[in-house]
């Protein structure tokens, strides 16, 4: 293989192959139960649901790296456009969780949509949906995006009522969504002081979601002073960090963790990477976190090469978003934030956010495609520009 060759679309693609595979291993390691179960067979890694479910997000790249990105998101206009439609979806999607019969509560909370065959998250559409909407507003409305009420309100309204229908039952994801809207509608030029307006309000409906719910106010008392109560609130974060200790420079090794049988709640899923601590010490952190570092880099390579603002603003959400909510989830694992709901993207365990967050990533990829024939293109140009010179000069000399 010629790496000189290697664009940046294909470090991501490799990034992502790389990240998934990984939380296949790890998922399944932490999954593991002490009992009188069938032995674990490379097969049942091979070709379990876990693995169906990391094939799938691969493919929902692949899908979203064929995607023509301007012309399908930004170029349709009135009730050709998509973006109208896709918010009225995903509004609606997040009003039919609380649904009997078609939401379906999970560990106290109804965060999904079940279809009988299938099941998903409305929370995850809505985060990666409202990025692609953000961008095409800013871009449509970059004129009046330093004003207040034309510019930063509408979309602002919009983006209150999804945090808002999405807080009651997922605080943490809110937080992320608002988080992400401020930041592109800040870097598509709105201006600082109208976000921090909104940290008055955000303050109060935080602090209204935490009082309503019990267990959300155990959990700052928990972040401030997990010894206070060692087997009862602060008992989660203590786990993880005995699983981070005990894991040392080089970890217990792949499969030998011992805060996954029965001690460390949300193994495969919020607090994975304590488990990647534990089995493959700090080498495999490091590694972790160098390949999310990776995919920042080549996302930010191909994000400050394209030329149209709409594509600019939508490969920083969606950059904003890996980033942010890995640094969230890796903070809560280690005990520097409070807890929440946050997974670890790409390696926790979870079909809609590893499909929509895959599908996110091969937009950029799409983006670096574009860019690739841009190129070619030019220097075939530029090749023929050069031959037609050099068959004048000869022309000149042979007369």
């Amino acid at each position: 293989m010629n790496f000189s060759m290697l664009r940046a679309g294909h470090g991501l693609m490799l990034i992502v192959i790389a990240l998934l595979t990984f939380g296949v291993v790890m998922v399944t390691s932490a999954g593991l139960t002490v009992g009188p179960t069938q032995p674990l067979l490379l097969q049942d890694v091979l070709f379990g649901r876990i693995a169906l479910l990391a094939a799938l997000a691969v493919g929902f790249m692949f899908i979203g790296s064929r995607v023509p990105v301007h012309r399908f998101f930004y170029r349709p206009q009135g009730i050709a456009s998509p973006i109208p439609w896709m918010m009225i979806v995903i509004i609606a999607l997040l009003a039919l969780v609380h649904v009997p019969g078609i939401g379906r509560e999970v560990n106290g909370a109804r965060r999904w949509i079940d279809l009988g065959i299938i099941g998903f998250q409305p929370s995850e559409v809505a985060k990666w949906g409202l990025i692609i909407a953000l961008a095409w507003y800013a871009t449509r409305r970059a004129a009046v995006m330093g004003d207040l009420i034309n510019g930063f309100v509408p979309p602002m309204v919009v983006v209150l009522l999804v945090c808002a229908l999405i807080a009651g039952e997922d605080l943490g994801t809110a937080v992320l969504i608002g988080m992400v809207s401020l930041g592109i509608l800040v870097t598509a030029g709105a201006k600082w002081w109208h976000a921090a307006m909104l940290m008055p309000i955000g303050a109060l409906g935080f602090i209204a979601a935490v009082l309503s719910s019990p267990y959300r106010l155990n959990r700052l008392k928990a972040f401030f002073d997990p010894y206070e109560d060692p087997q009862g609130i602060g008992y989660h974060i203590l786990q993880s960090m005995g699983a981070i200790s005990g894991g040392g420079l080089a970890g217990r090794g792949l499969g030998n963790s011992i805060q996954k049988f029965g001690y460390l709640p949300e193994d495969t899923t919020d607090f994975i990477f304590a488990i990647i601590c534990e089995e493959m010490g700090l080498v495999g952190a490091a590694v972790v976190i160098s390949l999310y570092g990776g995919l920042l880099l080549c996302g930010f390579s191909i994000v400050r090469r394209v030329e149209h603002p709409f594509q600019r603003l939508l490969g920083f959400g969606v950059l904003l978003t890996v980033g942010l909510q890995a640094l969230i989830n890796i903070a809560v694992v280690t005990g520097s934030a409070p807890t929440k709901g946050i997974a670890l993207p790409l390696l926790s365990s979870g079909g809609t956010g590893w499909a929509l967050t895959a599908f996110g990533i091969g937009l950029l990829v799409s983006m670096d495609r574009e860019l690739a024939k841009k190129e070619a293109m030019f220097a075939t140009r530029r090749q023929q520009m050069m031959a037609e010179a050099d068959a004048i000069i000869a022309a000149r000399a042979l007369a």
